[in-house]
């Protein structure tokens, strides 16, 4: 059984969610930790949890939505640990708006976070684990990935890059002893709805039904760490929903028909 314990694990979007819940199961792992997230104060809170069981929780709050000051970031954090065993690209922002109604940019606003920031955070910390010859890249995409839907244009257009961006990644490591995994996640009960990005610039501040009956965070976070400890080259995480992914897959006269009536 793997063991993570003295790795050091960075976990982008660690403030709440499933970046919160992840961040907690993997120092009950006695994981060393690095979390990130444009909330200092929300991720103190975090770290005031997961020090209870592990030795070190580094802070890096930072807006990853700014690529090009990454660097900066990334350098200060290696300074720090030395290396990342495993880093953890969960941050992101969903959507809930019509693309007619979507200006360009906040198209633009959800592809830097939620495409741009994991490529580019995962470049920047891929050498050292090159030169080391070990390490381990996961990204928290979505369902949304798999198939699109009705109000998450922009975001499920982001997920899809994700999934085919990884997805070579992975083929181009094959050879390598370093893994890349994919999660996609469902219905899980977090405040991404209430956080998603409307089209006037604004949260949605509204729990979708959805998000409400979804999967508890910490039973989701459980099941991801599972998939990482098992070097999984994908996962889907959720309840009853994950079906649509096979139905897309093996039934698309079925998908088509029922996907525009699905709701939030």
């Amino acid at each position: 059984m793997r063991s993570f314990k003295n790795n050091i694990v960075w976990i982008t979007g660690a403030s709440s969610g499933i970046g919160r819940a992840l961040a907690i199961s993997f120092a009950k792992e006695g994981a060393l930790l690095v979390l990130t997230a444009r909330d200092r104060d929300k991720l103190q809170e975090v770290r005031n949890i997961c020090i209870q069981y592990t030795s070190e929780c580094y802070l890096a709050p930072f807006d990853l939505s700014q690529t090009d000051k990454l660097k900066d970031l990334v350098n200060s954090v290696i300074a720090k640990t030395g290396r990342i065993d495993v880093l953890i690209n969960n941050a992101g922002q969903s959507q809930r708006s019509l693309a007619v109604n979507t200006p360009f940019e906040n198209e633009r606003r959800l592809m830097e976070l939620n495409f741009f920031s994991p490529v580019a955070l995962t470049k920047l910390v891929l050498p050292r684990m090159i030169n080391l010859n070990t390490g381990q890249i996961v990204v928290i995409s979505s369902i949304s990935g798999k198939f699109g839907f009705t109000m998450r244009t922009t975001y499920s257009a982001a997920k899809h890059a994700v999934q085919g961006y990884f997805e070579s990644l992975r083929a181009e490591l094959n050879d390598s002893n370093i893994d890349v995994t994919i999660i996609s996640p469902g219905r899980i009960n977090t405040n991404v709805s209430l956080n998603a990005l409307t089209e006037n610039g604004t949260s949605y501040n509204q729990l979708d039904a959805g998000q409400a009956n979804g999967m508890d965070a910490d039973k989701c976070a459980r099941r991801i760490v599972k998939a990482i400890r098992k070097r999984k080259k994908e996962a889907l995480v959720g309840g009853t929903e994950l079906l649509m992914v096979y139905i897309r897959r093996w039934l698309p006269f079925l998908y088509h028909r029922i996907v525009s009536k699905i709701k939030n």
